[in-house]
């Protein structure tokens, strides 16, 4: 556990944030939440709607965000709310033993009885995360799908929340982050501006550490 963890507590309050895929997690989430959702036939069979798109994203025609929207489109659109929100709690049940990082799992409790505000922080759909965050006792922020009476259309609402939304969605939920001391635990460039914002960056924290080479210029913004 770094030593920043137990510096003295300053007159400012801790604002949490943790990424979920990759940095409490062990790998992605969404796509094993799919294919524990539809079964091993129907995803497969739409997963041969992902060629195109998938091709076009290797070839750098497409960005990450259309290739996640896309991927949304093909399974969820007219999927019920209530029904993804169910397969989204026997999923965290099933999966939690072997997708969830112990050392995460510390830092989460550690952070809750230091009383911070806790979060995740994610570009996963909060729908499939909902679970995650209830059973970890924190707050959620994530992707949010657009509904029409209670059915998905397989849009998102409003943007990817990655990148600079996840700064942007923070101050949202939580009010200016200036208010607050912000540590901030992220695993991919999708977070660096998380990164960036927080007095206190974890970078790949809970990972090998062969696996911890830092982004440029989060180690630019701590030599300042």
């Amino acid at each position: 556990m770094n030593n920043v963890l137990n510096k003295p507590v300053t007159n400012k309050q801790v604002l949490s944030a943790f990424d979920f895929d990759g940095t409490l997690t062990y790998h992605d989430s969404f796509v094993p939440f799919l294919r524990f959702a539809f079964g091993n036939r129907l995803f497969a069979m739409r997963l041969f709607r992902m060629i195109p798109a998938t091709l076009s994203y290797l070839l750098g025609q497409i960005s990450r965000n259309d290739l996640k929207e896309k991927l949304i489109t093909v399974y969820l659109t007219g999927a019920k709310v209530a029904w993804v929100e169910e397969r989204a709690e026997a999923f965290c049940d099933v999966s939690w033993q072997r997708l969830m990082r112990p050392l995460g799992l510390t830092s989460v409790a550690h952070q809750r009885e230091q009383q911070a505000l806790v979060t995740i922080c994610s570009a996963s759909p909060e729908l499939v995360l909902k679970p995650f965050a209830k059973k970890l006792g924190i707050g959620l922020i994530g992707t949010q799908l657009e509904a029409v009476n209670g059915v998905l259309t397989g849009e998102i609402s409003g943007t990817n929340c990655r990148c600079e939304q996840k700064v942007i969605r923070l101050e949202a939920q939580y009010g200016p982050l200036d208010q607050y001391t912000l540590r901030a635990w992220g695993d991919t460039r999708g977070d660096e501006q998380m990164l960036g914002a927080a007095q206190e960056p974890h970078w790949r924290e809970f990972h090998a550490l062969w696996r911890r080479k830092r982004p440029l210029d989060v180690c630019l913004r701590e030599e300042l």
